[in-house]
């Protein structure tokens, strides 16, 4: 047999690997509750409009070809003047790269700006790619603690402590994947100044930033002059195209990531380009009417608060209130009775006995994630009520063994 690579071995991930269990039930033709996964489509949300009529148009005028490889000037133009509207910061054109999704844009900054050994401070718990990326290329994730008791705050004094002469940079993701949590200016400027005494740059991934409900999102390049920060953005989450895959950086520095730069925009022309004619339909997202956010926001909103209450309200279940994305991290505070080995076995199990899909949470992070489970807060209050209603009766049963 012809072997694969030893470093394929270690790719797992968490958040489509349970769906492998959930599809053999349902090919016995059973119904499952699915709220596994970030993707408003598959729920009641739909891309506006004019967004859909504006890649029939970009088709129509004859972007069928490639695009250039940083992606195309208007667009960029367009995610300029986004960036100095909202946050205040201002971008020359060629600090911007368009990519294939988030995904695209970390993976080939992980490949420029570490080396074996290096490490890299991530959350904990965190987006899985973050982790599985940074081991691919031989580093080392090393995961900092955030609070659950303080809606899931990045612990500055972890972060500090976990320095060493290997780190390459600090990693926030903002608001957070898969806590929800919204980090405050005070938090994000802490980061910051830790990031400029170790003259290492802080990688922001900001990919939900318009999706929060009580409070405002602040850019962390918008809160530095001086501390070179690596922006990740896109369009699948705001904008409601997750399978366009459409994402960019943005460098933000006074000269420090030249070279840093400079080897990812060589990588990106060696990829040929992102899709070009959803590049021409995100020109249209960027300018046309934005009013599907706020009614977005409202819907989930809604989901949060009743998310929220509802999983308070199961015994042996708790969470913190999310601020932003659309997910939810509740704790299994019974996990240590010896009903389950760990959470993978409590997700597995209640697929089966409930048929409601979730994540576990020691797949976004060994340490900090284990004994807790992601939701997502996309579905209807009807479907949401349903699962938890599952979750409830499963409890109840399993704490009466």
């Amino acid at each position: 047999m012809i072997k694969a690579s030893t470093r394929s071995q270690g790719i797992n991930y968490a958040i489509r690997e349970v769906v492998v269990p959930a599809k053999e039930l349902e090919k016995k033709g059973i119904e499952v509750i699915h709220l596994n996964i970030g993707d408003p489509n598959k729920y009641d949300f739909d891309t506006p409009e004019h967004m859909k009529q504006a890649v029939y148009e970009a088709m129509n005028q004859g972007y069928n070809g490639y695009a250039p490889s940083e992606g195309y000037v208007e667009l960029r133009e367009a995610i300029v003047e986004r960036e100095k509207r909202r946050n205040n910061v201002s971008y020359p054109l060629d600090n911007i790269c368009i990519t294939s999704g988030v995904t695209e844009a970390l993976q080939l900054l992980i490949n420029v700006l570490l080396n074996h050994h290096d490490e890299l401070l991530i959350p904990g718990p965190t987006y899985p790619q973050y982790t599985l990326i940074t081991r691919f290329n031989d580093a080392i994730p090393v995961p900092y603690r955030c609070i659950e008791e303080n809606s899931w705050q990045p612990d500055v004094e972890d972060i500090r402590k976990k320095i060493s002469s290997h780190t390459k940079g600090i990693v926030l993701i903002n608001p957070n994947n898969p806590t929800g949590a919204l980090y405050s200016k005070k938090t994000i400027k802490e980061i910051i100044d830790i990031a400029g005494e170790h003259r290492i740059p802080v990688i922001s991934d900001e990919i939900y930033d318009d999706m929060v409900f009580d409070e405002k999102q602040y850019a962390t390049a918008s809160l530095t002059r001086d501390v070179p920060v690596i922006t990740f953005n896109g369009f699948s989450k705001v904008y409601l195209v997750p399978g366009w895959r459409m994402g960019y950086i943005l460098f933000y520095h006074n000269g420090e990531l030249n070279e840093i730069q400079d080897a990812f925009m060589r990588i990106a022309r060696s990829r040929l380009c992102a899709n070009s004619i959803c590049q021409r339909a995100c020109i249209a997202a960027l300018k046309g009417p934005q009013d599907h956010i706020q009614k977005v926001n409202k819907k989930l909103r809604e989901r949060r608060d009743f998310s929220y209450k509802r999983l308070n309200e199961i015994e042996g279940i708790s969470t913190a209130k999310p601020q932003g994305a659309f997910y939810i991290f509740p704790k299994i505070e019974t996990i240590n009775h010896g009903i389950w080995k760990d959470d993978k076995e409590f997700v597995l199990d209640f697929l089966h006995k409930k048929h409601v899909l979730v994540v576990h949470g020691s797949g976004f992070c060994e340490t900090y994630g284990k004994n807790h489970f992601r939701a997502v807060i996309l579905p209807t209050l009807e479907t949401l009520e349903k699962a938890f209603d599952r979750l409830e009766e499963y409890m109840k049963e399993k704490l009466k063994t």
